[in-house]
């Protein structure tokens, strides 16, 4: 890798403020640490594809800090069980505890490798109260009490999600997807919307909902 290919607090900072956000120097640290091991991993396996660092943090990344000021303008319960599933390369649920560190976080994935990297990294950054299971969601769900919040990045279309996680989401709890479309005015009934918000992502208009159970 080129030293320019290596970045560094500082450039993440500055990226990152150009962006509009300013975490703080320990959040710096853990957001500038999880990109440095995605870079390296992705050398050795298709973990996100062939971005530069800089996209990595402007595409992919940029996401979490969105969804990190969203989940704070959420009533969530003070200590909520929240399940990632389909979680990959750890988008967007590692950025995110690097940020948001409230209650207990399982990221999901059923690919070995990937369950793998999320493991070491989550290890490496000393990122608390985030565990990784390697299985089916079918398999977690059954084995885990049901959940105040469950976040979708691209996991599966909302109807089926809300079929397959809806019994296993408490009542009043939440489902959170990233879409590029806004949300749908037909909702399975025993839904309602809570919250959307739209921004920007280069040409790309992005969208969080929040779903809440009856």
């Amino acid at each position: 890798m080129k030293k320019n290919d290596s970045p560094t607090v500082t450039d993440v900072a500055a990226l990152l403020k150009r962006e509009g956000f300013t975490p703080s120097e320990s959040e710096l640290e853990a957001l500038t640490g999880y990109l440095t091991l995605v870079l390296k991993w992705n050398k050795v396996m298709n973990l996100v594809g062939p971005y530069s660092w800089k996209d990595i943090l402007t595409i992919l990344i940029i996401d979490s800090l969105h969804l990190n000021q969203f989940l704070r303008s959420l009533p969530l319960p003070a200590a909520p069980v929240t399940w990632d599933f389909g979680a990959g390369a750890g988008l967007p649920g590692i950025p995110l505890r690097a940020l948001w560190q409230e209650g207990e976080y399982h990221l999901v994935d059923v690919r070995e490798k990937r369950a793998m990297f999320m493991e070491q990294t989550v290890k490496r950054l000393r990122i608390p109260n985030t565990t990784v299971y390697k299985g089916r969601v079918e398999e977690f769900m059954a084995r885990h009490d049901p959940a105040d919040l469950m976040l979708s990045r691209a996991f599966m279309p909302w109807e089926k999600l809300l079929d397959l996680v809806g019994s296993n989401i408490k009542s009043q709890g939440r489902i959170v997807v990233l879409a590029l479309e806004p949300v749908p005015q037909d909702l399975i009934e025993g839904w309602s919307v809570e919250k959307e918000i739209s921004y920007s992502v280069g040409k790309d208009t992005r969208y969080f909902w929040s779903l809440i159970k009856a």
